[in-house]
């Protein structure tokens, strides 16, 4: 359980580094798992397995990416894997995602893997994670980024900006600098107040790390001979809606009409109070 000055310095900051929740047993279990879904070779499937390059994600049109370079992405690997489900289940990640949220209900919209690996692993561009999700509403989720590896700076461990969720929705506006600082292209839309600078967030093997979906965050290149690999899970506090705007890969799996719960087996409860 997250204490008051956590709580505060989530609601201050928009992330928050957690506690280490996975022993090395349980990371090796998790790597196991992740190298069975990449390869092709387990018996169920995620929603997506693919490279992610700047000729197919928005997010990498200011990074640059060469041709050899390659961010491998898995969305809902929890589908492939019992346990990556038993992973977005676990009791202190719900507990304390439910804290954060201040809610009594937690489904999960979608989990995803972004592994870099040594030396080709390219950038994340800065982004918020809200506005690519044009399927829900309101702002209100949290994300779990579980390392796999130690994330630290010479492998492209994330980078937040704080307070930035709070500025809004400014994903079409954000941009990077040639050694990775994010900008606002139109920075007259940020409030007076706002400061525009980021700071690393390492994150040690089997630690935890919250950010807000509306936290500006990115990580660079991985050119070190180390693997990055990690598992976000994005949850939904219960009173997320299904609001259509756009298309998005979990579009299909959605039965219920606009404007109500988004609830359903693909969007599973992960933690009640009830």
């Amino acid at each position: 359980m997250l204490s008051a000055a956590q709580i505060d310095e989530f609601e201050t900051q928009g992330f928050l580094k957690g506690s280490v929740i996975l022993n090395d047993e349980e990371v090796e279990k998790l790597r196991e798992e992740l190298d069975l879904v990449m390869e092709g070779k387990s018996v169920k499937k995620a929603v997506l397995n693919h490279n992610k390059n700047e000729k197919k994600d928005g997010l990498y049109d200011d990074m640059k990416m060469s041709v050899d370079e390659k961010v491998v992405q898995i969305v809902n690997i929890w589908m492939a894997s019992d346990p990556f489900l038993q992973h977005a289940s676990h009791p202190v990640i719900c507990e304390e995602i439910a804290q954060l949220c201040r809610t009594d209900t937690l489904r999960i919209w979608h989990d995803q893997v972004q592994y870099k690996p040594p030396v080709s692993g390219g950038p994340t561009g800065w982004h918020q994670d809200h506005p690519l999700w044009p399927i829900i509403q309101p702002a209100d989720l949290v994300s779990a980024w579980v390392a796999l590896d130690d994330a630290i700076i010479e492998n492209g461990c994330m980078w937040m900006v704080p307070g930035s969720h709070k500025w809004g929705d400014h994903q079409k506006h954000l941009a990077s600098t040639s050694d990775f600082k994010p900008y606002h292209k139109q920075p007259h839309l940020l409030p007076q107040d706002a400061v525009v600078e980021a700071v690393p967030f390492e994150i040690k093997k089997g630690q935890i790390g919250y950010h807000h979906c509306l936290t500006w965050h990115g990580s660079p290149h991985n050119r070190s001979q180390l693997k990055r690999r990690a598992i976000a899970v994005h949850y939904m506090p219960g009173h997320t809606r299904y609001e259509p705007m756009k298309n998005h890969v979990m579009h299909q799996y959605v039965s219920v009409k606009p404007g109500e719960i988004l609830v359903g087996a693909q969007f599973p409860v992960v933690y009640s109070q009830g």
